[in-house]
């Protein structure tokens, strides 16, 4: 359980998940509201960008497809930030097409309980495939975007997109791809750099 700042607090009569930007219709939703919403259950591998996985994770909840039905994004929108409700403004960004994708959701349970949360509960976003500082713990927003732009971890040097199957860790690898990398690290083994 890694995560900057303390664990805040949650009031299901106060709370509101807030999606705005580059959108046809600004939504404001309460607890209740959630709860209403459509309801998915995926089971899917985690991996955190310090090297440990967690493998059949079962996570239940709102599929990030019924919200943005709801908001309508404009053509305008090709990213997306994630708002949390925390003491240090935690950010991180998507492109719109990884956090669109069919099997990623705002979870409220993991393996059949109500998140914990230490684990980013009540509410916070999964995004399978990418490292899990991608899936926002303590979900307050979703803000979509028209231009990227870097999140908490990925302003300090994290990589803006994040896919652990690439070891997209840290910020000096973007714009390589993974054979280029491989190469210069085989070139620097044999000493011709």
């Amino acid at each position: 359980m890694l995560h900057e700042g303390p664990v805040p607090s949650f009031d299901p009569e106060t709370w509101r998940l807030e999606v705005w930007g580059r959108v046809e219709q600004e939504l404001s939703l309460s607890w209740a509201d959630l709860g209403e919403l459509p309801r998915i259950e995926v089971q899917r591998d985690f991996h955190c960008v310090t090297t440990w996985s967690r493998f059949d994770n079962r996570w239940g909840g709102v599929p990030v497809a019924a919200l943005l039905e709801r908001a309508r994004p404009t053509p305008a929108a090709t990213h997306v930030v994630l708002h949390a409700y925390d003491a240090i403004a935690y950010t991180t960004n998507l492109a719109l097409s990884d956090f669109a994708r069919d099997d990623n959701l705002l979870a409220t349970h993991h393996d059949g309980e109500p998140l914990t949360p230490e684990h980013g509960g009540p509410i916070r976003a999964v995004v399978h495939h990418l490292y899990a500082w991608k899936s926002c713990k303590w979900l307050a927003g979703l803000e979509l975007v028209e231009v990227d732009r870097r999140g908490f971890w990925e302003t300090r040097g994290y990589h803006t997109h994040g896919d652990p199957w690439t070891e997209e860790r840290y910020s000096h690898q973007e714009g390589k791809t993974a054979r280029q990398r491989f190469r210069k690290l085989w070139k620097a083994t044999r000493g011709d750099d």
